[in-house]
């Protein structure tokens, strides 16, 4: 399983880059390969306020519609409008082109996992 050691995950399979200013955020290879062919994005506004684990928006596949969950508390400062136009950056490039949104986190990140946690908490 690809998971950059740089990054931060959560148990929800999306990843953080919290080295960057604003903080990255999207979903992982693992989850992409889960949900199939994505199709469709929904993600938050900018400005809008998101709450470390509650859902921010959905990602519709051609197996399902998920939730898509904040990693962090904060402001999203700037959406993907490359993925929203073309959703099937999440598949190709889930750690590069395919990020989601930009946030500004309120304190510190919690509860996030390095990469060798998060292979060891998806069985890898």
């Amino acid at each position: 399983m690809h998971a950059p050691q740089h990054l931060r995950y959560s148990k929800e399979h999306e990843w953080l880059d919290e080295a960057a200013s604003p903080a990255v955020v999207g979903i992982t290879a693992h989850a992409a390969e889960a949900l199939g062919d994505v199709v469709f994005v929904e993600l938050p506004e900018v400005g809008r306020a998101v709450v470390a684990g509650e859902p921010c928006g959905e990602l519709e596949s051609t197996k399902s519609v998920s939730d898509m969950y904040a990693p962090v508390s904060g402001e999203v400062v700037e959406i993907n409008d490359a993925v929203v136009e073309d959703p099937a950056l999440v598949n190709s490039d889930p750690f590069g082109a395919g990020w989601l949104f930009k946030v500004r986190i309120d304190g510190e990140a919690e509860g996030l996992l390095s990469a060798d946690e998060y292979a060891a908490f998806c069985g890898e």
